[in-house]
């Protein structure tokens, strides 16, 4: 499967790749079948790269699964003040270009919070990047807790694609959206979550868990 944004390019990197094979033929040339070559490896790259899997993996209702592909960079105490309204625990999934990139719902629940933010594209591994950069944050009310994925834009990313509108339903492991050319994706969780991945673990979309939810008055059982 792959994700839609990516069949125009995946047609268009084809399309260069097999004129190149045509004019490679006519003209019987060595540096055409070179670049007609390395078309298909960029027509190959742009395929893999926009590749959407199936993913499954535990779920519940006090179960948080990570919303992206990629390697956990930060797990950071802060305030979250225009959803959560309050502390949080925050976890950044960076992705480089290699990892899958279709974002995911990491939690059951209800959109309720939509924003997009304007910004620069610094580094997506530094801290300045949570304030900085082009943003977009989904923030969903599940049970009585009110988590926030927020997907930010690196370096080379310029495309942030949200499908969540606020009032849809969050399905647990379910498509929220895209971003193009790395990145990175933060998610902000109750203080009291107890956390089950650290910095430098590699993370499954849908498929590997990062926390569990405390139940109501607070405390894990």
């Amino acid at each position: 499967m792959f994700a839609r944004e990516g069949y125009p390019f995946m047609m268009g990197a084809l399309a260069l790749a097999a004129l190149a094979y045509v004019g490679a033929l006519r003209m019987r040339s060595w540096p055409l079948w070179l670049l007609a070559f390395t078309l298909t490896v960029i027509a190959l790259w742009v395929a893999w790269f926009f590749r959407n899997p199936e993913r499954a993996g535990e779920r519940g209702e006090q179960v948080v699964v990570s919303p992206a592909d990629g390697r956990v960079v930060l797990i950071t105490h802060i305030d979250e003040p225009t959803f959560v309204d309050g502390p949080t625990v925050r976890v950044s999934v960076f992705m480089n270009v290699f990892d899958v990139h279709v974002n995911r719902y990491p939690v059951n629940g209800r959109v309720e919070h939509v924003v997009h933010k304007a910004g620069k594209f610094l580094n997506a591994v530094t801290e300045a990047s949570s304030v900085e950069n082009e943003q977009a944050s989904v923030g969903i009310l599940s049970g009585s807790h009110r988590i926030l994925v927020r997907q930010i834009a690196g370096l080379i990313a310029r495309r942030i694609i949200t499908d969540s509108a606020p009032g849809d339903a969050a399905v647990q492991g379910a498509r929220m959206g895209l971003i193009r050319f790395g990145s990175r994706v933060d998610v902000f969780l109750p203080p009291q979550s107890r956390l089950r991945v650290a910095v430098g673990q590699r993370m499954k979309a849908g498929e590997t868990v990062l926390a569990d939810l405390p139940v109501a008055g607070g405390d894990l059982t």
